[in-house]
């Protein structure tokens, strides 16, 4: 394929279309799959939990770790944020059903009927999940209405017997073998 200097392939795409909307934007981006995490702790002696579809992986590998973006208006990021080590479990195919829950805006539920594992650190985990990720804040990034969150990895178990969830055009759907 060959692109020509007025943004015309050979095969005849032009760049007609292109577009700077918003609304535009957000519906293209979620034509991308991204992983869905718990991200959660005992912080001051309550549990605290928060999902993102923006968890990456990979962001480094020596140290480990790992990021996410938390949107400015969030209320449980600040909280959280606040934790020795924060929790990730990456949400496995028996947790399609609690993501609503877990993303609630009503805290206080947002755990019951789920059960967890607690580290001496605090950093809480989802039973089920096929990658748990214990984590320490590494680096914040402001990133337009998000700050891009850095997480140091210290500790990490996985389970590859569990598929995980993606997010994907607004649904999440299990991603298979």
């Amino acid at each position: 394929m060959m692109t020509t200097r007025e943004g015309t392939t050979s095969e005849g795409t032009t760049l007609e279309g292109f577009t700077s909307d918003p609304g535009e934007m957000k519906k293209a981006f979620s034509g991308f799959p991204s992983g869905v995490a718990a991200l959660s702790a005992r912080v001051h002696g309550d549990p605290t939990v928060m999902i993102v579809s923006s968890f990456a992986v990979g962001v480094s590998y020596n140290p480990p770790m790992v990021s996410f973006a938390a949107q400015h208006s969030s209320t449980t990021w600040p909280v959280l944020s606040r934790a020795q080590a924060i929790g990730i479990s990456v949400l496995g195919e028996g947790h399609s059903d609690k993501a609503r829950q877990l993303a609630s805006r009503s805290k206080a539920g947002r755990f019951a009927d789920l059960r967890t594992v607690e580290a001496a650190s605090g950093a809480m985990f989802l039973e089920g999940a096929p990658v748990w990720l214990e984590c320490t804040v590494e680096h914040n990034y402001p990133a337009g209405d998000h700050d891009i969150i850095v997480l140091r990895v210290l500790a990490m178990m996985a389970d590859d017997d569990r598929n995980p969830l993606v997010w994907h055009r607004q649904t999440l759907k299990l991603l298979g073998s």
